[in-house]
C-alpha cells in the first residue's frame, strides 16, 4: 500500500467577501456594542470615541482626495539598509 503524502491545490476561493466572513463581522461588531453598552463607562467611551474617528476618518479622507501622495513624496528605501 503507497503510503506517500499526496499533494492537492486547495479549492480557489473567489475573489471579494465571502458572506460568512461578513456575517461573522457584524454578529461580533453586535456583540461588542450590546456588552459596551451595558457598562456605564464604555457607554460614555463610545459614545465619545465614535464621532471623533468619524471625523478624523473624514478629515484624512478629504486630506488624501485633494492632496494625493505623488510618486516622487515616496520614499522606496524608507530605511536605507543596504
Amino acid at each position: 500500500m503507497d503510503m506517500r503524502l499526496r499533494m492537492e491545490t486547495p479549492p480557489q476561493v473567489p475573489a471579494g467577501r465571502s458572506s460568512k466572513g461578513t456575517a461573522g463581522l457584524i454578529f461580533a461588531l453586535i456583540i461588542v456594542l450590546v456588552a459596551a453598552v451595558m457598562s456605564s463607562a464604555a457607554r460614555w467611551f463610545i459614545a465619545i470615541s465614535i464621532p471623533i474617528g468619524l471625523i478624523a476618518a473624514l478629515v484624512l479622507r478629504l486630506w488624501n482626495k485633494y492632496r494625493p501622495v505623488k510618486p516622487e513624496d515616496v520614499d522606496k528605501r524608507p530605511l536605507k539598509l543596504d
